[in-house]
């Protein structure tokens, strides 16, 4: 294990700017996943009042780091991520939960799946991503 709980993933995640700007919170964290939420607003919306879809790839990547980090450790960067856009993404909040698929000594592959969550909390897949996140610590001599 990292040592890594939810209260640090939270720390981590309230550092980030672009986060506090976005107004992401992490709701999940540990054993090889992580989940992140974004309140659906207007001001993150595009013209015809879908959440605009770079919202949908920011979750999906920082999901899918921190779920990384549950197993490769604190120090991790995004090597590259796709996704998938299913459909628009309207309700009340975006929900990404990451899981790792696997990781090796270096690099982890992770799995993302995106959500919007209405009102009574029903939700429906927007998006599916996967990425590759690589370890940035140095490895010990």
């Amino acid at each position: 294990m990292t040592g890594l709980d939810l209260r640090m993933a939270r720390k981590v995640l309230d550092s980030q700017p672009f986060s506090e700007l976005v107004g992401a919170r992490i709701t999940a964290f540990g054993d090889g996943a992580a989940t992140l939420e974004v309140d659906i607003r207007q001001e993150l919306q595009q013209q015809n009042g879908f959440l605009h879809g770079g919202v949908l790839a920011y979750a999906a990547d920082n999901a899918i780091t921190f779920a990384a980090g549950t197993t490769l450790g604190p120090a991790v960067l995004t090597g590259g991520f796709s996704i998938q856009y299913v459909r628009p993404a309207t309700g009340r909040t975006l929900v990404a939960h990451a899981e790792v698929a696997h990781t090796g000594r270096r690099q982890a592959v992770v799995r993302c799946e995106l959500f919007a969550a209405g009102e009574e909390g029903e939700r429906t897949l927007c998006a599916v991503a996967q990425g590759t996140v690589l370890s940035a610590a140095q490895p010990s001599a």
